[in-house]
């Protein structure tokens, strides 16, 4: 999704001071939920980093349509190691990738799979966010853990900060945006692909 949306985060984005140290930096300096959230191995070959927002209709076609072909031939054989960072495009967006971070590691990829298997019936709803509180709840997370993620600011505009630190980075300007990594190598592609295009594209990189 072309990033039309970007100014509806203008007014947080403001409110970032402006000696913020990076968002990995501050992941490094402790706070658990702001580490990498990854699968595959370590040592893959190719790393694969995807900038996604929760609520992007082509991020979820992606995860619908590729992303399982792409587990099963590629992470799960040991291939490539896929990186999720959060590239929220709303406040909607933002407030369900705090959810998601908060969750256990070990439960990331299942909840974001579903908020993005069921983006429709719940993240344009006028009531998202009561929405999000209720499959937050089955993934559990009480509604007092629910509330005290939503509105830890200084938590949201760490995730924020890192959606900025990648778009400075590596000028992205649609989401999904994936950057494919290898050997010092990387490749930007942006938007949704077929699992082909996407198998192609890892054995370019690696090819160098």
């Amino acid at each position: 999704m072309r990033l039309a949306r970007r100014h509806a985060l203008l007014a947080l984005a403001a409110a970032l001071p402006a000696t913020l140290p990076p968002a990995r930096a501050r992941a490094q300096a402790g706070d658990p939920r702001l580490a990498e959230r990854s699968a595959g191995k370590a040592d893959a070959p190719v790393t694969v980093q995807e900038f996604f927002s929760l609520t992007c209709g082509h991020c979820a076609a992606f995860h619908r349509d590729t992303w399982p072909e792409v587990k099963r031939q590629l992470v799960d054989t040991g291939q490539v190691r896929m990186v999720w960072r959060d590239f929220p495009l709303d406040r909607t967006a933002l407030a369900a990738a705090a959810v998601a971070r908060a969750l256990p590691p070990e439960r990331y990829e299942g909840f974001i799979g579903i908020l993005l298997n069921t983006q429709d019936r719940w993240a344009f709803r006028p009531d998202a966010i009561e929405e999000l509180q209720k499959m937050a709840a089955l993934a559990g997370l009480s509604r007092q853990q629910f509330e005290v993620v939503r509105n830890d600011e200084p938590y949201l505009r760490a995730i924020l900060a890192g959606r900025m630190e990648a778009e400075r980075e590596f000028q992205i300007q649609a989401t999904p945006t994936f950057a494919f990594q290898s050997g010092g190598r990387t490749r930007m592609h942006g938007g949704n692909m077929p699992f082909e295009q996407f198998q192609r594209l890892v054995q370019e990189v690696r090819r160098g």
